[in-house]
C-alpha cells in the first residue's frame, strides 16, 4: 500500500476526522483530530501495516493556534514506505499517548514533553529524558528565553591524548 493509498484509506475509515492531507516531495502527511490519535494509530498498524514507529517529534508554531504539531513518523516494513500522522495541540491541552499501540513511543513522547512541554495523557512515565531534573522550561519552544546558561564542566580522571 502506497502512502497515497494510505491517506485514501484513512479518509474512507475516519471521514472528516482526517482534517487535511498534504503530499510533498513524495511524502504524505495526514492531519487528524487529536482525540482520535490512538484509534488512527492502531488502524495504521493493524490494518494498513505501518508496524514501525520511527519517531515522535513536535513543531512549535508560536503565532498559530493551535500552537504545536505533534508528528508521528510511521514506516511499513511490509510495503517499505513511510507515512506521517500529525495532530495539533495548544498550550494546556494534552495528546493521548500512543504507547498502547507502539511501546516505542515512550521515549519519543518524553522527549517532546521535555523539549516542547507538550503533555501526553496516559503516559506512564512522563519525566525529563534529556535535560536535568531541575531544568526550568522547555528549550525548543520558540518563546524560551535565549540567555546563556552556565553548565558545569564534566569532571573526568581520563585525559584524551593524541597518538
Amino acid at each position: 500500500m502506497s502512502p497515497e493509498e494510505t491517506s485514501e484509506a484513512l479518509r474512507a475509515r475516519f471521514g472528516d476526522s482526517v482534517l487535511d492531507v498534504v503530499h510533498f516531495r513524495g511524502e504524505v502527511t495526514a492531519l487528524i483530530q487529536r482525540d482520535l490519535i490512538v484509534e488512527v494509530a492502531g488502524y495504521c498498524r493493524d490494518e494498513l501495516q505501518y508496524n514501525y514507529l520511527s519517531d515522535v517529534t513536535a513543531t512549535d508554531w508560536l503565532d498559530r493556534r493551535p500552537r504545536f504539531d505533534v508528528v508521528y513518523h510511521l514506516t511499513s516494513l511490509e510495503h517499505w514506505n513511510r507515512f506521517r500522522l500529525k495532530v495539533q495541540v495548544d498550550d494546556g491541552q494534552q495528546v493521548p499517548t500512543v504507547i498502547p499501540v507502539w511501546r516505542a513511543a515512550n521515549w519519543g513522547e518524553r522527549e517532546v514533553w521535555d523539549l516542547f512541554g507538550v503533555e501526553f495523557e496516559g503516559h506512564p512515565d512522563l519525566r525529563r529524558l534529556l535535560l536535568p531534573e531541575g531544568w526550568i522550561g522547555h528549550p525548543l519552544r520558540k518563546d524560551y528565553p535565549q540567555t546563556q546558561i552556565a553548565l558545569p564542566r564534566p569532571k573526568s580522571d581520563k585525559v584524551l591524548q593524541r597518538d
